[in-house]
């Protein structure tokens, strides 16, 4: 099975020539100058996903424009609107050192340091300075981690699981 990556959302149409309006849903919307295919996920009761040839990549304000080889009408790219674009996994950027997708975040089991359950990941706050994990406990509570590295110890995106050395009082 094919594993995607969702990195926009096609929002409308964009003149009359088959473009398309894409928001991005990636820290570096310029990533798009370099993909020369992506998938995309049509929305419905049963949605099918889609390989388009990328033809033109344009950038308007805070959207991407694209055009995809074989859409050269306004009626050929409507179709589209309110769909995904997606691309396979193997074709993601590798991030940073101690850097993590957060859909890879998402799931992941927390432990302290002496291997305590804390609960798992459900969310994860961006809020400029540094990200926040959501962690919701087995009673139903939920916490927040800053993401840094004195309280973050260990990530293993293999075994879904992270290490944390949490400040007194943080949970309490």
């Amino acid at each position: 099975m094919q594993d995607f990556l969702t990195i926009g959302q096609i929002t409308n149409t964009h003149g009359l020539r088959g473009e398309l309006k894409v928001l991005p849903l990636t820290d570096d919307p310029k990533r798009y100058n370099s993909l020369k295919k992506v998938f995309v996920s049509s929305n419905g009761s049963s949605p099918k996903i889609s390989e388009f040839e990328i033809e033109g990549v344009k950038y308007f304000k805070n959207f991407v424009i694209l055009k995809f080889i074989g859409l050269d009408k306004f009626d050929d790219a409507v179709f589209l609107k309110r769909s995904s674009i997606m691309i396979d996994r193997n074709d993601a950027v590798t991030p940073p050192k101690d850097s993590y997708f957060i859909f890879d975040l998402i799931g992941i089991k927390v432990y302290d340091e002496g291997k305590t359950f804390l609960g798992d990941i459900t969310d994860v706050i961006q809020t400029g300075s540094n990200d926040c994990y959501n962690v919701k406990k087995e009673d139903g509570t939920e916490f927040f981690i800053p993401a840094i590295k004195t309280v973050v110890i260990d990530v293993d995106i293999a075994t879904k699981e992270m290490i944390v050395s949490l400040p007194k009082g943080l949970i309490d």
